[in-house]
């Protein structure tokens, strides 16, 4: 069961986060209310090993993993590892204050087959505790996860092969909010603000996230992504689908692009991004975010975050996943710089080890 994975007592364990079109990996350390970088790595997925979230082919991962391990200290053991997209449901719950982790979890294997839409021999099942119901003090709102157990289980085989032991399996949306909500709480000019939303942009899927003083209290998934990008490139300019990713990678598009290729993309992240914050305001009672943060390979895309901000009203920057944090000697600066926000999801992940 999941739980088995939330609840052992582990090692520092190091964040890694399996993409579409990369595997990226953090790892860090912590003083007091500090967090160091001490290792970051990044290798290539294998093509069509990961398709929208799910591992395909369980080999070439693991050997993809393999390296990306090889270029960490050789003291990690253990791994914190994420499953996302239609594998995952999650369901806030109301239940007794006063029941024991282990009476919950009783209760709630009793009551899945009313609450997960899935067979329950096809699933793993968790919760956490977040807080008291603002009506009733003797009951608390309970976050129930259900994951499909061959998700699990293919991240864990594939970590197996690298070598690691699976000491976490997070939820990649709560693991954007964790580390973005402490990116808030450091990045200059976001300080202040406290409803904070997290727009992470993937290779095919997009993530919206809204951190509320820290706590992630709303996520929705859409089909969209940097492939849309690329495609666009390809079009274009008459390109392969590997000549459109080192042309955007590398920042050498033609001059003809702010139109041709990067007005249309802006406009449909615009557009998405309106309809799941519409829709978040539509079942939270919110009106308005007070910020939003940028992260995913195609985050930094030259003038998105500007176009946002006077579209949308409010402050939208692209997210420095390490701000405030000191980084280590020994860290590969040059990945560090070049793939920071999309280094979001396995930041958060690496601060599992101290939570």
């Amino acid at each position: 069961m999941l739980a088995t994975f939330f609840r052992r007592q582990t090692p520092v364990m190091v964040g890694v986060d399996i993409g579409s079109h990369s595997i990226k990996a953090v790892l860090l350390a912590k003083n007091g209310n500090t967090f160091k970088v001490e290792a970051v790595a990044v290798e290539p997925t294998p093509k069509g090993a990961v398709v929208d979230h799910e591992i395909q082919d369980i080999e070439p991962v693991g050997e993809a993993l393999r390296r990306l391990v090889r270029r960490l200290p050789s003291k990690i053991q253990t791994a914190a590892m994420a499953v996302a997209g239609s594998s995952v449901m999650t369901k806030v719950i109301l239940m007794d204050a006063s029941l024991s982790d282990d009476e919950m979890m009783s209760q709630i294997e009793v009551e899945a087959e009313n609450l997960i839409p899935h067979p329950l021999d096809e699933v793993n099942l968790d919760f956490e505790r977040l807080h008291p119901h603002i009506n009733d003090p003797s009951r608390v709102d309970v976050l129930l996860s259900a994951a499909r157990s061959e998700s699990v289980v293919a991240r864990v085989s594939a970590m197996e092969i690298a070598g690691l032991d699976t000491g976490v399996m997070d939820i990649e949306a709560y693991a954007l909010g964790r580390a973005m909500a402490a990116v808030a709480s450091r990045q200059p000019g976001l300080t202040d603000h406290k409803l904070v939303g997290v727009f992470d942009i993937g290779a095919r899927t997009s993530t919206l996230a809204v951190v509320d003083q820290g706590e992630v209290i709303y996520t929705r998934e859409e089909a969209f992504g940097g492939e849309q990008l690329n495609q666009l490139i390809q079009s274009a300019y008459d390109m392969s689908g590997d000549e459109a990713e080192r042309v955007k990678l590398r920042e050498e598009l033609p001059a003809s692009a702010a139109l041709d290729v990067l007005a249309p993309f802006q406009t449909e992240a615009l557009q998405l991004i309106r309809r799941s914050t519409q829709l978040f305001y539509t079942t939270s009672g919110h009106d308005s975010l007070e910020a939003l943060l940028l992260t995913g390979g195609s985050a930094d895309i030259e003038g998105l975050a500007q176009m946002l901000t006077e579209e949308l009203g409010f402050a939208v920057v692209v997210a420095d996943v390490f701000a405030g944090m000191k980084i280590g000697a020994n860290v590969n600066k040059r990945d560090l710089e070049r793939h920071n926000a999309a280094l979001a999801i396995a930041t958060g992940l690496a601060q599992r080890s101290f939570s």
